[in-house]
């Protein structure tokens, strides 16, 4: 595939930024395009690797070596279908997956892996200013209906395989935009939302309902969902793991996904600027150091913060894989994100033990320990403090990025649906024990990767329309049933 010995040609290319000081001025996305023959080298580098292990890296299956050699060859259009065949909206992932098929790519053993995420990016971006994504509604209608509850990508990825196997789909959206985290958990510098917009008008097009401002079990009976010959729950796992330590209802501690939500209405012109969720001229800690964390670095940079400081409890991994972390698996090692690089302090080892309040209920300090993990033989490696570690920083808000627990049981207890030890919705092959009602996403497996949302709701959909039809014809990437972490 690609260019024969390619690799040894061309060095991996990254998109270039706007520097650091213009981009956080605004919440645009500051990546500059890079020129057709870079991305035909960039594809070119695809070795004939004989074993393509991106195929396991990428939980859609997405047909990797295939569109390298076609952006390769310059031939878009073929790029576009071989992309849109497993990846229902390449335009999410090419800007929001960590990529674990570059992780799995054979190159990676001794170079840096091809720029899978970045091609796929282009192809679709490609597709849309040529004009090859249109609308492509079915040609019959079943006479099924089935109800999708959440909008984000599985949601959305489930409604648009359905709709296309001729079945009316409604997908209900408790918020008043279609997106869900795609649109008010992702700042807009990483995903602008008019990227949202163009695939939803299309989806419209092709005759799926969004019917928004709809929070099925609040102000929608759940029961009313019986009414569909089919239903797939897709609300995502949206139960904040909080820190319940003393100071913890101290005025600017705030949940990091209330941050988030409240910013990007904000920027979007649905919410007007508030105060508690605000960074201007405040000391800022994030805690937590995933992307959920990164996001509120970023968005507070862009806020004005006095300062941005991370903390992490978990030791800082090594820059490079480990003789335990060999190839082809996911690589545990130093991320720096691009928010990281537009200024922050991060600590590793730290445990926060205490939000400190003024007189008036006011966060103003954080005190934390430094810890350590020690392993004992037969066990779990325990977290040790060190004693005359404890150390008080200047706080204003603190922003907890710690992560989901698991679904909101509103709909679990309203339907009667059975859950895991984790409170995931059970799903053999995505069927709960209702047998009508399915369920995919994170909903189903706990917090993920959009990658990850996106193949479910494609293979629920697949189960979906074997249920009501007898077989189905929409592709599946099967695996057996996962389990739901």
């Amino acid at each position: 595939m690609g260019k024969l010995r390619g690799f040894l040609e061309y060095e991996r290319r990254d998109e270039d930024t706007i520097a650091v000081d213009e981009r956080v001025k605004n919440y645009n996305e500051f990546t500059k395009e890079l020129s057709t023959e870079e991305l035909n080298e960039q594809g070119g580098r695809c070795m004939d690797c004989g074993i393509p292990f991106c195929h396991s890296g990428c939980p859609l299956g997405n047909l990797i070596p295939d569109f390298n050699d076609a952006v390769y060859k310059n031939d878009w259009s073929k790029a576009l279908r071989l992309l849109h065949a497993t990846n229902n909206f390449p335009e999410f992932t090419g800007r929001l997956c960590p990529a674990p098929c570059e992780s799995a790519c054979v190159l990676g053993i001794i170079q840096p892996p091809v720029s899978i995420e970045l091609i796929e990016k282009y192809i679709v971006e490609r597709g849309f200013k040529e004009g090859w994504i249109k609308a492509n509604p079915p040609k019959k209608r079943t006479g099924k209906t089935v109800a999708v509850v959440g909008s984000g990508p599985s949601g959305l990825a489930a409604a648009q395989q359905l709709n296309r196997a001729g079945h009316s789909v409604t997908v209900f959206e408790r918020d008043n935009k279609v997106g869900g985290l795609l649109r008010y958990g992702i700042p807009d510098f990483k995903l602008e939302k008019k990227i949202i917009d163009r695939r939803v008008d299309i989806l419209k097009e092709e005759g799926i309902e969004f019917k928004t401002n709809i929070h099925v079990g609040k102000n929608y009976e759940a029961e009313k969902l019986n009414e569909f010959d089919a239903v797939v729950l897709c609300g995502g796992a949206t139960q904040r793991r909080k820190l319940p330590i003393p100071g913890a209802d101290a005025k600017g501690v705030v949940q990091a996904m209330e941050f988030l939500k409240r910013n990007n209405e904000v920027v979007d012109g649905l919410a007007e600027t508030t105060e508690a969720l605000h960074a201007k001229g405040k000391n800022v800690i994030v805690i937590g150091g995933g992307d959920t964390g990164s996001d509120c670095v970023g968005t507070s940079n862009r806020h004005g913060a006095k300062s941005v400081t991370n903390f992490e409890i978990m030791p800082m991994p090594p820059e490079s894989r480990s003789e335990e972390n060999p190839w082809p698996f996911w690589p545990f090692t130093l991320k720096t994100s691009s928010s990281h690089e537009e200024g922050v302090e991060r600590n590793w080892s730290i445990l926060t033990k205490e939000f400190i309040k003024d007189g008036d209920g006011n966060l103003k300090a954080i005190k934390t320990v430094e810890v350590k993990w020690v392993k004992i033989p037969g066990e779990r490696p325990q977290l040790q403090e060190i004693e005359g570690s404890e150390k008080e920083w200047p706080c204003e808000l603190a922003l907890l990025a710690l992560g989901f627990t698991g679904p909101e049981a509103t709909l679990s207890e309203q339907l009667g649906l059975h859950t895991d030890e984790r409170s995931n919705i059970k799903g053999n092959n995505y069927q709960t024990n209702i047998p009508h009602i399915f369920t995919a996403g994170d909903m189903r497996r706990g917090q993920s990767l959009i990658v990850w949302a996106i193949s479910e709701g494609r293979e629920a959909a697949h189960h979906v329309d074997k249920f009501l039809m007898g077989s189905s014809s929409l592709p599946v990437k099967e695996r057996g049933d996962l389990p739901s972490a």
